[in-house]
């Protein structure tokens, strides 16, 4: 379903309190990992021409919008969100002309394309950067630079400015010998983060983003945009910096301090977002912005995608994805039912009056859900349990986003040796935590990087059967730049795609309910049953209209929960069941003898 056939919400249903409701209040977002969808030209990684070869795919699946990782120049250190120009593409995805054939073509089926932006960080190979490195440069005070703590000889350990870590193992400063300054990176060393705190720095990155506005997109997914104000003392410095008023907090498992309270959230992010968007979007129509969101609560989120705020559209949340780590990521618990209850209602709570949610279990940085909080041991169980996370995000109120290959039950990667591993991040994990800090087990953390290593949703899209899965030539010379889920031979889009019962089939029913029912996709949600250890129960109300969803997120038969059954009163007809994870018939006799079966989950027309 496209745009031009999608339905318009009346003015009468409200969403996130604008006035008209937003063209995005019952969109979906489809996210494209570039280079692992679609690889053209045999070098084994994922290309523009690729993704616009499978827009038809897209267009029949029936989302709305396609928000692609970065494809901009970069050295690719930490897979293109190194960015070292914005203004060009990357020759590993092709050309500025092949960025604008995709746009066409995909406009031409009605899809809106967004971008992800990084302007938290760019790569040490920016212009930018280069420049900053000479102290009598116009861009030197465009990043954080400061000078070793006195009484150490720069470049060795402990002068570092603070204790502060980096979120990808070891320090969050670099020494740079031409400049002789550490420079601060929250995350890879090649990723130095711009200095917000400039306003020659915004400026500059204003002027990038009409750029690529004007060149046609259709809005931006920022990343890590939550980062950009760090807080500072009254004399500008940093905490833990010599002599500063604020403390750094105390040292981790790992050898360093945690900067993320004080880089996320800062005090200046409303007034930034705010400018950003009066310079930016202010008298566009048509666009959409969603920011990436670390630090952020449910009541922050509130106030930063309330309209009357002028900031952005939509953010994403984490609290819900770290319900199955404690302390540190790779130090993992076991999934429970009222964790992610708990969570998910805190973020539709928080929006119940202004504002609006971003509704995601995948994407790039998570692990596939079927696999994390599912079960893929075998075929029956996955799809049911892939069916069962699906309807069960699908159903909450917000605007949702599919993860490529989520739609057809794609699985983790299940890698067993760390040299299968491409991401820096569970590289440098491993090294940090098992070879240097030896905070936990070669063991624990290999099962952690299974389980929730970013890597498993960063393997190649699996199109069919063939030697790689169809995201390039089965007789290609090159193989793709990570390993093929060898599973691809039973999980592909062409096994799928003509099948209504395949996982595939089911997300085009979510994707249509949410176009054409304002209840699914605007009306108020309400929990039921909060103390249910199996069943995620909850009401959407639109008017007289109202919708009882009830998923049972577990391997084995659940009671249906009393305050479910007295909604129910005396049971269903099959004419009421909207939506099953198996089908109608069967959910009007699980509803009768009081039961869900493992992985069931029904949507009723009260």
């Amino acid at each position: 379903m496209t745009d031009f056939n999608r339905s318009v919400l009346p003015v009468a249903v409200r969403s996130n309190g604008a006035t008209p409701n937003p063209w995005w209040a019952n969109a979906v977002v489809y996210q494209i990992y570039p280079r692992s969808f679609q690889d053209t030209n045999g070098d084994g990684i994922g290309d523009l021409k690729g993704i616009t070869s499978r827009l038809d795919y897209l267009a029949d699946l029936g989302v709305d919008v396609l928000w692609l990782s970065p494809v901009y120049r970069s050295p690719q250190d930490d897979n293109g969100y190194d960015i070292s120009d914005y203004q060009d593409i990357d020759p590993l995805f092709g050309t500025l002309e092949d960025m604008d054939e995709l746009l066409a073509e995909a406009h031409r089926r009605g899809l809106k394309i967004v971008m992800d932006l990084v302007v938290n960080h760019t790569s040490d190979e920016h212009a930018w950067f280069q420049a900053s490195r000479d102290k009598d440069d116009p861009h030197a005070d465009w990043y954080w630079w400061r000078p070793a703590r006195p009484g150490h000889e720069p470049g060795t350990p402990g002068a570092e400015p603070n204790r502060w870590g980096s979120y990808f193992g070891g320090s969050a400063w670099q020494y740079d010998p031409k400049r002789g300054e550490y420079y601060l990176h929250q995350f890879s060393r090649k990723q130095p983060d711009l200095n917000w705190e400039n306003p020659e720095v915004r400026k500059a990155v204003y002027r990038m983003m009409n750029w690529w506005m004007d060149r046609g997109i259709d809005g931006f997914r920022m990343d890590v945009i939550t980062l950009i104000s760090k807080h500072l003392d009254s004399h500008g410095r940093l905490p833990g910096e010599v002599d500063s008023e604020l403390s750094e907090g105390e040292i981790g498992e790992e050898g360093y301090t945690d900067a993320s309270p004080f880089c996320s959230d800062g005090p200046r992010l409303d007034e930034f977002l705010a400018e950003m968007r009066r310079e930016v979007f202010e008298g566009r129509e048509g666009y959409m912005n969603v920011g990436e969101a670390p630090g952020i609560t449910p009541e922050r989120n509130e106030f930063i995608t309330d309209p009357a705020h002028k900031e952005l559209d939509m953010l994403f949340l984490f609290d819900h994805v770290g319900v199955d780590q404690e302390g540190s990521k790779w130090n993992t618990v076991p999934f429970e039912v009222r964790n992610l209850r708990a969570r998910l209602a805190d973020q539709q709570e928080a929006v119940r009056n202004a504002g609006w949610a971003s509704l995601f279990f995948c994407n790039h940085d998570q692990p596939r859900v079927v696999s994390r909080w599912g079960d893929d041991s075998d075929r029956e169980s996955r799809e049911l349990s892939a069916k069962a996370f699906g309807m069960l995000l699908h159903m909450h109120r917000g605007t949702p986003y599919i993860y490529e290959g989520e739609e057809l039950g794609m699985t983790n990667a299940h890698f067993t040796k760390l040299d299968q591993y491409r991401d820096l991040e569970a590289i440098n994990a491993y090294r940090q935590r098992v070879e240097e800090a030896r905070c936990q087990s070669p063991e624990s953390m290999m099962a952690a990087l299974a389980l929730i290593g970013r890597d498993n949703s960063r393997t190649p899209m699996q199109w069919d059967a063939s030697r790689y899965a169809g995201f390039t030539a089965a007789d290609a010379a090159t193989e793709p730049w990570i390993g093929v889920n060898p599973n691809h031979v039973e999980i592909n889009a062409a096994e799928e795609f003509d099948d209504p019962d395949s996982v595939y089939g089911f997300y085009k029913k979510l994707i249509a309910m949410r176009h054409g029912n304002a209840t699914v996709a605007t009306g108020e949600w309400n929990l039921v049953a909060a103390d249910s250890e199996q069943v995620y129960s909850f009401t959407r109300t639109g008017g007289d209209d109202t919708i009882l969803v009830m998923v049972n997120l577990t391997g084995r038969t659940a009671r249906v929960p009393a305050e479910v059954a007295r909604l129910l009163g005396n049971g269903v007809s099959e004419s009421q069941v909207l939506l099953s994870t198996y089908d109608a018939v069967h959910g009007v006799k699980s509803i009768a003898r009081g039961e869900l079966a493992r992985w069931e989950g029904v949507v009723i027309q009260l």
